[in-house]
């Protein structure tokens, strides 16, 4: 007896984004699965208890606890059958929910207990009021999430969390430093050296968080420049060169070709409007 469910129309976001949420009644031997969800789900036990499988391992759960699904999991749940619980859950997808998630310790032990902390307990409800806001409620909705997050990390710290953030650090601040030095001829040592760090291991952290290496990074994005100069402006081409680094204008275009498939004067010709 499902008496509450709203699933997000935005279902593509990359970023993070509540994809589902809702309220659950079960009746007695109520269950769910085996099954693999995509997403991250929390389920929290309002009243009675269950059990739920995941990893292996059985949880025995009551009043007050919470389980974490996990995207691409095999998870079964089952309410009690003389005392069934009923629950609510939050869905989250995205690719920023996992990092969010590693700041706290569920992604390791799946099972956690609200206690009396009531603010967790409130973005629950707060979650449902939402979807009476009609537009726009994907917003608020999100909002929530945030903070419901937020609140996780505090209550259950993850102890891996310091040692991640370090090394998304190093990775945000050399996209850092590329976005404000790319009309320099910087290099890979360049950047390391900015950071203080390693070439070799900041060069494998880039390549693990952005599925690129630092030099076909760098030179993306002074195409990229470049691109926005040639449709926007009437500079000549060894001017937009040296805008992006490139002192010699024929080794430019020779990158250039290599990314674009044509030459720069092909692409502006292209990019102007008829």
């Amino acid at each position: 007896m499902q008496d509450y469910i709203f699933s997000n129309d935005f279902t593509r976001n990359i970023d993070a984004m509540i994809y589902t949420c809702g309220y659950e009644d079960c009746v007695p031997g109520h269950s769910y699965g085996p099954v693999m969800r995509n997403g991250y789900l929390i389920h929290y036990v309002l009243s009675g208890s269950g059990i739920y499988k995941a990893r292996g391992k059985l949880f025995h759960l009551k009043e007050g606890d919470a389980f974490l699904i996990c995207p691409e999991e095999l998870i079964y749940y089952e309410a009690d059958t003389k005392n069934p619980w009923s629950y609510t859950w939050i869905g989250m997808q995205g690719i920023k929910i996992k990092g969010y998630l590693e700041r706290t310790s569920l992604l390791e032990n799946l099972v956690f207990h609200y206690g009396r902390d009531d603010q967790m307990r409130l973005c629950h409800e707060k979650m449902f009021e939402a979807d009476k806001m009609g537009e726009n409620r994907d917003l608020i909705m999100n909002s929530i999430m945030y903070e419901y997050l937020f609140l996780l990390a505090r209550k259950f710290p993850g102890g891996h969390y310091t040692e991640n953030r370090k090394k998304e650090g190093y990775v945000e601040e050399a996209l850092k430093y590329i976005e404000s030095s790319y009309c320099d001829p910087i290099t890979v040592q360049d950047i390391a050296d900015h950071l203080s760090i390693n070439r070799s291991y900041l060069s494998r952290l880039f390549k693990s968080m952005t599925g690129a290496s630092i030099q076909n990074y760098l030179l993306d994005y002074r195409i990229r420049q470049a691109c926005i100069l040639l449709k926007n402006t009437d500079l000549s081409i060894r001017t937009i060169a040296r805008s992006v680094s490139y002192v010699d204008a024929l080794y430019f275009s020779r990158l250039f070709c290599q990314k674009k498939k044509m030459p720069p004067s092909e692409y502006r010709k292209a990019s102007v409007p008829h």
